[in-house]
């Protein structure tokens, strides 16, 4: 058997993530990492299931890879993996499904794997153990998951079914990893998870006291915080941000709906009028008043067509997005996802409207991003630089996540540069 292994992976940085610590450990036992191709021994897919399309997505990256590497062995993990493990197996080319409590097993299990099909999922109670990642192979940026799992049981979600507790490893650990992967010559890491700022649960430790424990790490320069609910980017958080540390105004917020009752119905943790309070605090703490609505990039999660959500209710998530003024949003069509409670609801809303729908709000997100860069423009800012090369252009990110293109230059790879954007 050659020592050849493909990775795909599907969905969050957080699978990334994880996908490189596999490949990493691979690696040691002397594995080559390819594309995957006929030559190739085992195939890993590390999955997404946040929507029904991601499932058929998964579906069809399974058969697609089947043809392209048909004696290969394949391993499926990820969030799919563990809602559905018996779909999985079934499709042919499917060697071995593992759960998100086995995740750490799997490299010994592909390699052990008999010609049989083999299921390693588990319980959703017994997923408690954390399987520590951070991604590699970028020269510029990482992706370090410091927490998984999820406690908040939004009406809508499937991802505590998927991926368990709330649950962390200690801080220690943690600033272990980050000097390891700041001796690999990458300055900016971005910190992720399932809840990301919902990190202690495990230890009693808190977010903050994280947050300044790898901000003293040296040899990486910047960090940004993924996906974080709105409660629990708190004042003392934002604070402390502003007093002159790595962490950048970047900030990825979930707000999902701007109707009250739609909020309430989606078992989220505040309302319309806190979340918008949320925003014009974070503005207040780290803009001047000149650089007002133009120097924190936000990122904002909107989920359209909630079951019950009427043209009056999504017309108000569209007038309090258009007043918060965020860089960008994240726009998501409602997912019908087994075993949550909107599911069963019968107020389903139709995918026609959910298609207008989004396509309000991406007209929107197109406006809203078109004025946010033309507010930077002039503007010092610093750029980290990566080393893809398109057309004899290079592109890298500012502080707040605008994409700047430059003629490539091999000199400035992995390097903050200051310019006028």
């Amino acid at each position: 058997m050659s020592k050849r292994v493909a990775f795909v992976t599907l969905g969050c940085k957080l699978n990334y993530a994880e996908t490189s610590a596999l490949a990493r450990q691979f690696a040691a036992l002397g594995w080559e990492e390819v594309r995957p191709g006929p030559d190739v021994a085992i195939v890993v897919i590390n999955t997404c299931s946040v929507t029904e399309h991601a499932d058929k997505k998964c579906r069809n990256l399974i058969r697609r890879l089947h043809k392209t590497a048909p004696d290969a062995k394949i391993a499926v993990t990820g969030c799919y993996a563990q809602l559905k493990p018996q779909e999985i197996l079934a499709i042919d080319g499917v060697d071995l499904v593992v759960g998100a409590d086995r995740k750490g097993d799997l490299v010994r299990l592909a390699l052990e794997a008999d010609g049989e099909k083999h299921s390693y999922s588990c319980e959703i109670n017994e997923v408690e153990r954390f399987f520590p990642a951070w991604s590699s192979g970028e020269r510029t940026r990482s992706f370090l998951k410091v927490q998984d799992g999820c406690d908040y049981h939004c009406a809508y979600c499937t991802v505590p079914l998927a991926r368990g507790n709330s649950r962390n490893l200690p801080i220690a650990d943690l600033v272990s990893q980050a000097r390891e992967i700041a001796a690999q010559g990458i300055v900016e890491v971005v910190l992720t998870g399932v809840n990301t700022g919902d990190f202690g649960k495990t230890t009693g430790e808190s977010f903050l006291d994280l947050l300044k424990a790898l901000n003293d790490v040296p040899g990486i320069e910047r960090y940004r915080i993924s996906s974080i609910e709105p409660n629990l980017l708190t004042e003392e958080i934002l604070r402390w941000i502003a007093t002159g540390t790595k962490f950048l105004p970047h900030f990825h917020i979930p707000i999902q709906s701007g109707c009250n009752r739609t909020l309430k119905e989606m078992h989220r943790r505040y309302t319309a009028a806190q979340f918008e309070a949320k925003i014009a605090l974070i503005r207040d703490i780290l803009e001047t008043p000149e650089e007002r609505c133009t120097r924190v990039f936000f990122g904002i999660d909107v989920i359209v067509g909630f079951p019950g959500e009427t043209d009056e209710d999504f017309e108000e998530t569209y007038r309090l997005l258009e007043r918060i003024r965020p860089a960008f949003l994240h726009i998501f069509p409602y997912s019908r996802r087994a075993g949550t409670p909107a599911a069963a609801r019968p107020d389903q809303v139709q995918d026609a409207i959910k298609t207008l729908r989004v396509q309000r709000l991406e007209a929107l997100s197109d406006r809203l991003h078109a004025s946010f860069t033309a507010a930077n423009a002039g503007r010092k800012a610093h750029v980290l630089f990566e080393s893809t090369l398109k057309g004899g252009k290079m592109f890298g990110y500012t502080e707040n996540y605008l994409r700047v293109e430059r003629p490539y230059d091999k000199d400035l790879i992995g390097r903050i540069t200051e310019l006028i954007i």
